[in-house]
């Protein structure tokens, strides 16, 4: 298994439509999951970096899609997180917008997508529309179950099986940035075959 061993990462910019950052291209690696989900935890645990996927955010930018380079060789993108509660309607309609069209008509083509599914939610509407989606449109990508720490073993080998079920043949790791676990398998699954 490859690891990823980023040894620098920095914030290029905020995309909130075209973009030439969107097709210049350098490999990137995405990240999508509804909001709290933990997904910036997961890409600073996979980065080995302290707030890392929070470089470049200010208070009402959370509708952008966030490019950092890693060792100046690829893009870790950060999807905006869906659903924020306190966001009104339309702006959870927006971000959605922007992630359905970042993966259908900007002209990205990712390495590869994490889809990251909060474990002790299970998956949400948002989750399902965006598995569709990824299958629809050819994209590689594998299901990071998050903050598997929360649950006991038989209810993460339930949620590992209620996913399976959606999305046979998809690579699905457990993991908690909390405590490491599943966060090299995971590097594995996004980096490995590209890496």
């Amino acid at each position: 298994m490859n690891k990823m061993n980023v040894t620098s990462a920095r914030f290029v910019k905020g995309v909130v439509g075209e973009d030439d950052i969107l097709t210049d291209g350098i490999s990137q690696y995405a990240f999508v999951g509804r909001s709290n989900v933990g997904k910036s935890s997961i890409i600073n645990s996979l980065a080995g970096a302290n707030d890392m996927a929070r470089v470049g955010k200010k208070p009402g930018k959370t509708t952008e899609i966030n490019f950092f380079l890693a060792n100046d060789a690829f893009y870790l993108v950060d999807l905006p997180g869906y659903g924020f509660a306190k966001a009104s309607l339309a702006t959870r309609e927006k971000i959605r917008a922007l992630i359905v069209w970042y993966l259908t008509e900007s002209g990205a083509r990712p390495a590869c997508v994490a889809l990251v599914v909060d474990s002790k939610v299970g998956l949400t509407d948002f989750d399902r529309e965006m598995l569709s989606l990824l299958i629809h449109e050819h994209h590689p990508f594998v299901i990071a179950l998050s903050k598997v720490d929360r649950l006991t073993q038989k209810e993460t080998s339930a949620c590992i099986k209620d996913v399976e079920a959606l999305a046979p043949g998809v690579p699905i790791i457990a993991c908690s940035s909390q405590t490491g676990r599943g966060i090299g398998q995971l590097d594995g699954a996004i980096f490995g075959p590209s890496s």
